[in-house]
């Protein structure tokens, strides 16, 4: 383009022009492929949501974005399935879940966890008032929560001896026994139980895997702990986005600072700019955390 225009080429400048929103499509895929390079970036999802603050409206508001939610779903081919629904008593829904299954459903839907708040007329109010609800969105990756214990032989000390005590005609005679300790953890185990050195060294590599297992999982149990304990409410000064119908109409992620005036739209499953700008802003270390949005009584 800058040929062109400093040759005064009005053709070269018009081929350099049409290609440029292809190339910037381009560059922004391989962004986003960059996004989705996640350990678990590539499995199904599994979304939960819980209405908040709001009564009425939110469970509405929660329904609402169950809606949003499977049309955007839809829109990109995705199989959704029901795994729980609670009905509120009079409006909406108390609480549901459902699964994604798709080609990199949890590292597009990652970008939506946390408190989404809506401002409107409510529908419940006899005097047509404003009022401000919300729901928090959950997601996480739908994977078999399996824990590969991974035993180096150079993290082994085994030493072998005597059995001991009753037994087949090798006790006391043959070093059967095995005495394993596992260097990094301390974990040491013995094991006497069968007739063979093979047999016990397999049945005691067989238990420290198990006990190592055990360590795993509280570990991560203790930092699933920490981190529900430190989940924000489901009300002001927590949302990630904000849905407001009254008394203008515009989305606003306040993560990113990018918004949309199309509601209907947006409410209807077209997410797809909200979560880009999302995954672009993670990758350029550039989001912002959320918080309260601007009083609309000022």
């Amino acid at each position: 383009m800058e040929l062109g225009a400093s040759e005064q080429d009005e053709s070269a400048i018009s081929e350099a022009t049409a290609q440029v929103p292809a190339l910037s499509a381009r560059v922004r895929g391989a962004e986003l492929a960059r996004m989705l390079s996640g350990p678990v970036d590539h499995a199904n999802a599994i979304v939960s949501i819980h209405p908040g603050t709001g009564g009425n409206d939110a469970k509405d508001w929660g329904q609402m974005l169950m809606r949003m939610y499977l049309r955007w779903c839809e829109r990109r081919g995705y199989k959704t399935e029901l795994i729980d629904y609670q009905e509120g008593d009079e409006a909406g829904i108390d609480g549901a879940s459902f699964s994604v299954q798709g080609d990199h459903a949890f590292g597009y839907l990652r970008s939506e966890n946390g408190v989404h708040r809506l401002v409107r007329i409510s529908p419940f109010d006899a005097n047509a008032r404003r009022h401000t609800a919300f729901a928090a969105v959950e997601v996480t990756p739908d994977i078999e929560d399996e824990i590969d214990i991974q035993v180096k032989d150079e993290d082994l000390e085994i030493t072998t001896m005597r059995a001991g005590g009753k037994g087949g005609q090798n006790v006391n005679k043959v070093e059967t026994a095995v005495r394993m300790k596992h260097i990094p953890s301390g974990i040491v185990i013995v094991c006497r139980a069968e007739r063979s050195q093979h047999q016990n060294r397999r049945m005691a590599l067989k238990m420290l895997k198990g006990k190592l297992y055990e360590i795993e999982t509280q570990k991560r149990e203790d930092q699933a702990a920490v981190q529900a304990a430190g989940k924000a409410q489901i009300a002001w000064a927590s949302q990630i986005r904000s849905y407001v119908l009254q008394p203008y109409r515009l989305v606003k992620d306040l993560r990113t600072s990018y918004q949309n005036g199309n509601v209907d739209a947006v409410l209807d499953g077209e997410l797809d700019d909200f979560i880009e700008a999302y995954l672009l802003a993670a990758a350029g270390g550039t989001l912002k955390k959320g918080g309260v949005a601007e009083d609309l009584d000022a």
